[in-house]
């Protein structure tokens, strides 16, 4: 595992630079930085530690991955290609929508026409061009990378574009600038720019805080990975949390991802329910469900972080109420008698 000793830190050698994650915060709309960090004291008694929220989710796009994107189209703004395309399953899709509609850009998203309704919807509202696809995620990839080559235009890929990780970083200066100690910082693992960008900053900053990810179980091939030091993808995902249901990790943000995070973890969709529950019913938000991982892994594996301070990354909003209450009503008896 390559790092690099600088003082009293030690710095992973990943693809990301802290030059460029600080430069970042210069291009990103300020309406997306700076975001919330606070302590809930309403979660602990039902979660056995110290919990704090890093609040991804009150900016125009209701996720994180507007950090990303500002910095990309930045690059793009006045020098090179006007038009960009992305795979999305809903949130980078609206981000770059965002982002490339304050710059002039052309931008066309292609998503499963499984994805929910919400965040197509959204899409379509910030001005870009929808492009729906039979499959999940991966089909879509493979679209977006076509259309990319025959119209010789800018193809964003998530994770695998340094721009998205350096830019979800910029969470992590926050973090280590303005958090009391903490001792553990739960990440929603998915295709990987949120937890490599984030770990990196905190093992550069606050080595001895654990970086742990945190992936459902139905969509586990990056955790597989992480555990097995390889590339590992699966058949098929099955999980409410779509926003985390890649099936082909990108093998460069594999070896970020073993630079900096501590352990990545499984939860149930279960937990996840419950962790939404959790979050609506005692800290007043609504999430997505990949913004409850963190909170579903406290609840599987209380011993591991009782007495400690965790901070949880709230990292999106964009439900779809319908499939919401669906999936709570086949699980809700579960959630109910477990917790």
């Amino acid at each position: 595992m390559a790092r690099l000793a600088l003082g009293c830190c030690i710095v992973p050698q990943t693809r990301l630079e802290n030059d460029r994650i600080r430069a970042a915060r210069r291009v990103i709309d300020p309406v997306f930085l700076d975001t919330p960090l606070y302590r809930c004291e309403a979660l602990e008694p039902g979660l056995g530690c110290m919990v704090s929220i890093k609040l991804e989710t009150a900016n125009p796009v209701r996720s994180f991955k507007a950090r990303g994107t500002e910095v990309v189209a930045s690059l793009l703004d006045g020098n090179g290609p006007r038009a960009v395309v992305c795979a999305s399953a809903g949130n980078l899709g609206q981000a770059l929508a965002w982002s490339g509609r304050g710059r002039g850009l052309e931008v066309t998203v292609v998503a499963s026409r499984f994805a929910p309704a919400a965040k197509l919807d959204r899409i379509r509202a910030l001005g870009a061009r929808l492009e729906l696809v039979d499959g999940d995620i991966e089909t879509a990839r493979e679209r977006a990378a076509a259309i990319a080559r025959s119209q010789g235009i800018r193809l964003v890929e998530d994770s695998l574009d340094i721009e998205t990780c350096e830019g979800a970083a910029t969470i992590g200066l926050e973090l280590t600038d303005t958090a009391p100690s903490f001792d553990a910082v739960l990440i929603a693992l998915g295709g990987g720019a949120l937890a490599t960008g984030v770990g990196h900053v905190v093992k550069t900053r606050a080595p001895g805080v654990e970086v742990i990810c945190v992936q459902p179980l139905g969509a586990p091939a990056m955790t597989h990975s992480w555990r097995q030091r390889r590339v590992v993808t699966t058949d098929s995902t099955s999980t409410i949390a779509d926003g985390v249901a890649g099936r082909y990790p990108i093998p460069a943000v594999l070896d970020d991802l073993l630079l900096v995070a501590d352990d990545a973890v499984l939860v149930q969709e279960a937990s996840i329910i419950a962790g939404m529950r959790m979050l609506l019913d005692h800290a007043g938000l609504v999430v997505e469900p990949s913004a409850a991982l963190g909170i579903a892994a406290i609840l599987e594996d209380r011993d591991r972080f009782a007495g400690r301070h965790v901070v949880t990354i709230v990292c999106g909003s964009n439900v779809d109420a319908d499939a919401y209450r669906s999936e709570e009503r086949r699980v809700g008896k579960e959630c109910r008698s477990r917790w």
